[in-house]
């Protein structure tokens, strides 16, 4: 039996980041999903998520994986308690700990926490490292 591959693999957007007028590197031009982004590979897609998460933090907007995924994944359209408790357990990084977003110790495994909520299975480790590459290259 055929495994039905998730929107957001599909896509090659790993985070289900949804369409907007910010473009990432990488991003498709016109993407035929009519609610999310779609990128050229999976690797920018998972550097966008890296990009989203460090834009919240010198915004102001958030700092930590319950502030984060409560901005990420709000709760008009999420179970984000249940999104945040799955982040930390997968991370061992308690929810309101201060986030250091250039910080590959910490982000990798989050984006990779990120993208198994989103999508239903395991990230692919190496994938997201080669994501967390490009984005450092440019920040």
């Amino acid at each position: 039996m055929a495994t039905k591959t998730s929107r957001g693999l599909r896509n090659l957007n790993p985070g289900n980041i949804r369409l907007s007028k910010v473009r990432y590197k990488g991003e498709r031009q016109h993407s035929t999903d009519p609610a999310f982004k779609q990128f050229e590979s999976i690797e920018a897609g998972y550097r966008a998520i890296f990009v989203l998460l460090h834009t919240y933090r010198v915004r102001g907007y958030a700092d930590s994986i319950a502030t984060i995924i409560s901005r990420y994944a709000p709760p008009s359209e999420n179970n984000t308690q249940a999104y945040i408790r799955q982040v930390c357990k997968a991370t061992g990084i308690d929810s309101n700990k201060t986030l250091d977003t250039k910080s590959k110790e910490e982000m990798v495994p989050i984006v990779c926490a990120i993208s198994q909520v989103e999508n239903g299975i395991a990230a692919d480790k190496k994938a997201v490292e080669r994501g967390w590459e490009m984005f450092v290259a440019d920040f």
